[in-house]
């Protein structure tokens, strides 16, 4: 990835930690105004990264929910 993919991609790994330890969801949208008003790139780079690790975080956990759901067959079984 270039340097803007890189410094999205880490902040949106702070932003979605930090806004987990303290409860608040709307925390990646906050700081996606703050880099609009300075970056409309960097926004977007932002948004973007904060839209890929949500949806790998929601499909990990379907795996891991159908995973759980097959082993518990089989051990019934």
């Amino acid at each position: 990835m270039g340097i803007t993919e890189d410094l999205a991609d880490q902040l949106a790994q702070d932003v979605l930690e930090a806004a987990e330890i303290m409860g608040e969801e709307r925390l990646p949208e906050d700081i996606a105004k703050l880099l609009a008003a300075s970056s409309q790139t960097a926004e977007e780079a932002f948004l973007t990264a904060i839209r890929v690790r949500r949806a790998n975080k929601q499909a990990r956990e379907v795996l891991a929910g159908k995973l759980k759901a097959f082993e518990a067959k089989l051990a019934s079984s």
